[in-house]
């Protein structure tokens, strides 16, 4: 088998694990937990992310209609007192809805189930869940498209680099294509419709998301350039290397946060302090 098909067939793998490994991760994805009550096992589904103009649903499936639910929430980083919403049953359901937010605005929230008169606490650390505007799909799927087709790219460019095979240059100017339509067209038309910004990044934020592909673009760049009259083969392999490990951050770690108290949807480290 020649070094290239090897090559694509390596890059394959890798970006489908990436794939896979920011769908685990990070702070938008749903946490489960597993509660038993009465020698039965309820598996709780917590959502961190609700894009959209409606209450986020929280089904639980349950055994019997005699287990009750209760959603206690308060807006996050707020001094507000808690409010509780009671769950409901329908079909095999307990069925419950977070209130509506601004777009970046986000709940802490806890779910208790109760049974003869017992209660089981499903997470003793509040959830949070950010809720934003609704993105239509004819955005986010060739968005997510041109970023990973971006991924593999460069993933091919910085293999053949490191075994200077003619073709990493090529594949080094689509990459950049690609990440530029992907990270810079429709990554920006993507936050407007959730956010109400189209760029978040340096300078005007300190967003993860955004900045990750600034940096990727423009090693990418750099790399390219340095390649045009002399082959320096190094640059493109770290270039590579580069925007793989900035894929190993999490998806929208950092990302938009409403401010209750001045309105303001802050973004990066500043949310820290």
């Amino acid at each position: 088998m020649k070094k290239q098909t090897i090559f694509w067939i390596l890059a394959v793998v890798i970006t489908i694990s990436t794939v896979i490994y920011q769908r685990k991760t990070g702070p938008t994805y749903p946490i489960n937990r597993t509660v038993e009550i009465a020698g039965a096992d309820i598996e709780v589904s917590f959502p961190r992310s609700h894009g959209g103009s409606t209450d986020r649903e929280i089904k639980i499936p349950v055994t019997g209609d005699d287990i009750e639910g209760l959603i206690i929430y308060k807006r996050f980083k707020t001094a507000d007192p808690h409010d509780t919403v009671r769950m409901v049953i329908q079909g095999q359901d307990l069925i419950g809805y977070l209130p509506l937010q601004p777009p970046a605005g986000k709940l802490e929230y806890t779910i208790v189930l109760m049974k003869n008169n017992r209660s089981y606490i499903v997470n003793e650390v509040p959830v949070v869940i950010r809720f934003k505007g609704s993105v239509p799909a004819f955005v986010l799927i060739p968005h997510i498209l041109f970023i990973f087709t971006a991924q593999l790219l460069s993933l091919v460019a910085g293999l053949f680099a490191v075994y200077r095979l003619h073709r990493y240059k090529l594949y080094g100017i689509l990459t950049i294509i690609f990440l530029f339509v992907g990270g810079f067209v429709l990554g920006p038309v993507i936050q407007k419709y959730a956010f109400g910004a189209y760029w978040t990044g340096f300078p005007f934020g300190q967003d993860m998301t955004d900045n990750k592909v600034l940096v990727a673009v423009l090693f990418w760049i750099l790399a390219v350039v340095m390649n045009i009259r002399k082959e320096r083969p190094a640059y493109a392999w770290i270039a590579a290397l580069v925007f793989f490990l900035v894929n190993m951050i999490p998806h929208s770690m950092f990302g938009s946060e409403l401010d209750y108290e001045t309105g303001v949807v802050n973004t990066g480290m500043i949310m820290l302090f």
